[in-house]
């Protein structure tokens, strides 16, 4: 099979330059091959049994499964995380997120910094508490675990397969996360509420307590039923819907939950960041304010929509 026999029936599924772009990922991910490569033929030296196995993927993607499940990773940011039907595709958007959670992690080290020396008390800065609700993948507590050096990050999720799924990522990145299987919706106040599977580069958790977290960080379920008529057949058919939706009568489920749990939890200083609907920007803001938050933050994702969130626990 040549590169154009291959590439061809994409065209069928894809506009011109995601065909193309679809085509190279399989060819790049699934056999090693670059642009190069392609060019000077490599497609038509393939050994049979790979012949076979590019076919069978060029089949499961032209069925509607996205690729990434087909190849079983997904770039996120620098990084590439293991993915399959038990988690959630990452999102370049929700890169966004980690970047801005990491900016204002730097700022609150710099923070308790000044506060020390203006109370004259030198001591050792302490780590900063970092906890992800709803992890899925890890692709957000294994990217802040990488990007800030010495968080103590600690991520949760109700799914043991998305657990399973993290886990391997933290291993796969060599970086220390903390995992626990928690249902947030009963919001845990105890250890012992929590099961734990933790990655085997993680240390034991510590007990859970007010005031225990410096930043909470999550990105919920939050299509309603209602809008899975405008969403893609590939998503629907594929991607995990516990991990999407949320009932068309209370879109803010999770929000709200995961906001009353962050308001007992966190540090006096401590932040929460979303990402949230943008058809539900202004009613998440309201609810964060009902519930204590004084300040609140909106911004916007590189496509212009209104995705994400920061509420401080202080005035």
């Amino acid at each position: 099979m040549t590169y154009h026999d291959f590439l061809q029936p994409f065209y069928t599924r894809y506009e011109q330059g995601e065909a193309k772009a679809v085509a190279r990922m399989i060819l790049e991910v699934g056999f090693g091959l670059s642009m190069t490569d392609i060019v000077c033929g490599a497609v038509e030296r393939l050994s049979a049994n790979d012949n076979e196995r590019l076919r069978q993927m060029q089949a499961r993607v032209l069925a509607g499964e996205p690729v990434q499940y087909v190849l079983g990773v997904a770039d996120f940011g620098p990084r590439q995380f293991i993915v399959a039907p038990g988690v959630l595709i990452p999102r370049p958007e929700t890169y966004e997120l980690c970047e801005w959670v990491r900016v204002e992690s730097g700022e609150s080290r710099v923070e308790r910094r000044e506060r020390r020396e203006e109370s004259g008390k030198w001591r050792e800065e302490s780590l900063l508490n970092i906890l992800d609700i709803g992890t899925g993948s890890g692709c957000i507590a294994c990217t802040l675990a990488a990007e800030l050096p010495g968080a103590q990050v600690t991520a949760w999720d109700i799914s043991e397969q998305a657990l399973s799924i993290a886990r391997r990522n933290a291993k796969k990145l060599q970086v220390q996360v903390t995992f626990e299987q928690c249902d947030i919706l009963s919001a845990p106040h105890r250890e012992k509420e929590l099961s734990s599977l933790h990655s085997p580069l993680s240390p034991l958790p510590s007990p859970l307590s007010p005031h225990n977290w410096d930043l909470i960080v999550s990105n919920p379920p939050y299509i309603c039923q209602q809008e899975s008529e405008q969403m893609e057949p590939h998503v629907l058919e594929h991607e995990p819907h516990l991990a999407l939706f949320v009932p068309d009568d209370d879109p803010l489920l999770f929000y709200r939950a995961i906001a009353g749990y962050a308001r007992q939890s966190l540090k006096p200083t401590g932040k929460l960041f979303f990402e949230i609907n943008p058809l539900y920007a202004d009613e998440t803001v309201q609810m964060l304010q009902s519930l204590g938050f004084p300040q609140t933050e909106i911004r916007r994702d590189q496509f212009g929509k209104e995705r994400f969130v920061k509420a401080l626990n202080f005035e």
